[in-house]
């Protein structure tokens, strides 16, 4: 699970152009938004189309849903690992 935080992080800085921050800079329980990384709606809408293309994830579900699944790097790659088990099955 660490190796997929670390993905997911160089994800994050990545797609948002984040160049300042490094992977060890992103704590994996912290929240992404508003406290935390900080980050907004616009920055969800371009890291849940980055997750899409680089992890193959479907991110449907209702708001709620959604919201959990971004609450932090962990969640991310908690949310990540039982899609790619459900793939599998």
């Amino acid at each position: 699970m660490k190796a997929l935080e670390e993905d997911i992080k160089e994800l994050i800085i990545a797609s948002l152009s984040l160049e300042d921050l490094s992977p060890a800079d992103i704590d994996a329980q912290a929240p992404l938004f508003v406290e935390g990384l900080g980050l907004d709606s616009i920055d969800a809408l371009e890291l849940g189309l980055a997750l899409q293309k680089r992890f193959g994830v479907k991110l449907d579900g209702d708001k709620e849903a959604v919201r959990a699944r971004f609450a932090s790097v962990s969640a991310l790659a908690a949310f990540i690992a039982a899609q790619r088990s459900e793939a599998a099955a």
